[in-house]
């Protein structure tokens, strides 16, 4: 069995306009770094999400808006810019609407590969990222929340009764958190810097675990024992059937965005974590999806001690 790359150039044509942060050079340094440490032996292409798929998590009227935006945008040969959809917060290009299916679609991929056997687990790099995109509106350069379609997904087609999502990024998932917060059948577990960005996730639930942090010299102590500890104990009771990951690598210290203080090394840690949970409830079935990292030296480098982790 196998560690799965979902990849594709696509995601690097998503364009954010100047000045961004999430920019379109997050991707090719992370692919050629796999690929310079022996890590992309086993790549898939991703496919597009369908409308039924995207819908499993977002409105009708969310998926539509999107769809037209970013239509007008190509009516106007509009190809980069500072442009967002009307909701606010989010930065779209003509190809957006067509990328973000495929980001989602990249997700769903590697869930059939780990299904059928194909694989062991999955990393999918995809841009845009997700967990930010509530079930109305895109926002924090998230379109479609990739990691909850991905959750509802292993709901209708599988049957799966107990998933996990795990989110280690330094922002709380807030859209994450608003489209599973009545399904108790997933787990949102989320350790995050707060307050920051979006000033969500300080409260808890039964099937919603939010671990906030404050930026100081003890956040490398707290996230990991919040993975290492505090979340397996959680799944003793739990006993999830499929982990997901919304991997956020903008907790290391050399990130521009945040005040956490992760060694790249520390992101393996994590990861042996999740595996670990993996391994003792759903036969190893793990994916995790990229989410934030922003520093393209660090990013580059967390992933792919993540991946050598996930192999």
């Amino acid at each position: 069995m196998t560690t799965l790359i979902v990849a594709d150039d696509s995601y690097s044509h998503h364009l954010t306009g100047w000045g961004h942060p999430e920019s379109p050079e997050r991707y090719p340094v992370i692919i050629e770094a796999l690929k310079k440490a022996g890590l992309m032996t086993d790549v898939l292409p991703p496919r597009l999400a369908t409308k039924e798929e995207v819908l499993l998590a977002h409105t009708e009227e969310y998926y539509e808006r999107v769809k037209k935006e970013c239509a007008l945008l190509m009516d106007r040969g509009l190809t980069e810019g500072d442009v967002e959809i009307s909701t606010g917060d989010a930065p779209i290009c003509p190809e957006s609407f067509h990328i973000a299916k495929l980001a989602a679609g990249g997700i769903l991929t590697a869930i059939d590969a780990i299904m059928e056997g194909k694989a062991t687990n999955a990393f999918t790099p995809v841009r845009p990222p997700g967990h930010h995109a509530t079930r109305s509106r895109g926002m924090g350069f998230c379109l479609f929340n990739n990691i909850a379609i991905g959750a509802k997904y292993l709901q209708e087609k599988y049957g799966l009764q107990r998933i996990l999502i795990a989110d280690p990024d330094i922002h709380h998932g807030n859209g994450t958190e608003d489209i599973i917060r009545d399904d108790p059948g997933i787990f949102y577990f989320s350790s995050h810097q707060h307050p920051f960005y979006p000033g969500t996730g300080k409260d808890s639930c039964e099937h919603i675990h939010n671990v906030p942090i404050a930026p100081s010299n003890t956040s490398r102590q707290e996230l990991l024992k919040a993975f290492g500890e505090t979340l397996p104990h959680l799944m003793e009771e739990f006993k999830p059937q499929f982990v997901l990951v919304s991997m956020g690598f903008d907790s290391h210290i050399d990130d521009p965005i945040g005040g956490f203080n992760l060694m790249t090394e520390d992101f393996a840690t994590l990861t042996d974590s999740l595996k670990n949970i993996a391994e003792k409830h759903c036969d190893r079935r793990l994916l995790s999806t990229l989410e934030g990292g922003y520093n393209l030296e660090a990013l580059a480098n967390s992933a792919v001690a993540h991946v050598r982790s996930l192999c």
